[in-house]
C-alpha cells in the first residue's frame, strides 16, 4: 500500500522535471551557435569567447552611450579580406561587434550580407569564395547572439567591384563584404 503514494508522488516529480526541461529558452541559442562554429573556415582567432572577452571588457565603461549607439546602425558597414582568405581580419572584428550590437538590441532589423572578391580567379571559385566571405561574417554575428532570421548571405563574387584597375589598390578594395540594411 505505501508503495502507491510512492510511485505516485515519484510520477508527479518526473513530470515536473520533464516539464520545466521543456520550457528552458536559455541555453538553445548558445548551443546552436557554438555547434555551427565547428569545423568552420573561420578559426579561433574568431572565436566567440576571445571575442566577446575582448570586447566585453570596454562595453561596461559607457554603458548609457553604448545603448544610444547600439540604436543607431554602425557607419562602417564594410570589411576587406586578404588575399584568396574568408577569414575576419582582426582589425575589422571591432566593426562586426558594432554590427552584432545593433542586431542584438534591434531584433527586427535585417542585414544582408553581400560578398564580394577581386577579378582574379574563375567565375565560380570566386562566387564560392564571396559566399564563404559573407558566412564567416554570418557565423561570427551569430555566435555574438545575433538570430539567424536577422540575417542573409549573398555572393557578387567579382562582379560588383568597387574600384577598378589591375593593381593591388584596386584588388584590396573589391575583396571585401558590405553589411546592407
Amino acid at each position: 500500500m505505501q508503495l502507491k503514494p510512492l510511485a505516485r508522488s515519484l510520477a508527479v516529480a518526473l513530470s515536473i522535471v520533464v516539464i520545466a526541461g521543456c520550457s528552458s529558452t536559455g541555453g538553445t541559442q548558445d548551443g546552436d551557435s557554438y555547434g555551427s562554429q565547428d569545423g568552420s573556415s573561420m578559426g579561433s582567432s574568431t572565436s566567440g569567447a576571445g571575442a566577446g572577452g575582448q570586447y566585453g571588457s570596454t562595453s561596461g565603461s559607457g554603458a548609457g552611450s553604448n545603448q544610444q549607439a547600439d540604436s543607431r546602425i554602425p557607419e562602417v558597414r564594410t570589411i576587406y579580406f586578404d588575399f584568396d582568405r574568408d577569414t575576419i581580419k582582426s582589425e575589422y572584428e571591432s566593426v562586426v561587434m558594432a554590427h552584432a550590437r545593433y542586431l542584438r538590441a534591434n531584433p527586427s532589423a535585417q542585414v544582408v550580407l553581400h560578398g564580394h572578391t577581386d577579378e582574379r580567379g574563375t567565375r565560380e571559385y570566386n562566387m564560392a569564395l564571396g559566399e564563404r566571405r559573407a558566412g564567416a561574417v554570418q557565423r561570427f554575428l551569430n555566435i555574438q547572439g545575433v538570430s539567424p532570421s536577422q540575417m542573409s548571405v549573398v555572393s557578387y563574387g567579382e562582379e560588383r567591384p568597387a574600384a577598378s584597375g589591375q593593381g593591388e589598390s584596386a584588388y584590396s578594395q573589391n575583396r571585401r563584404v558590405v553589411f546592407n540594411y
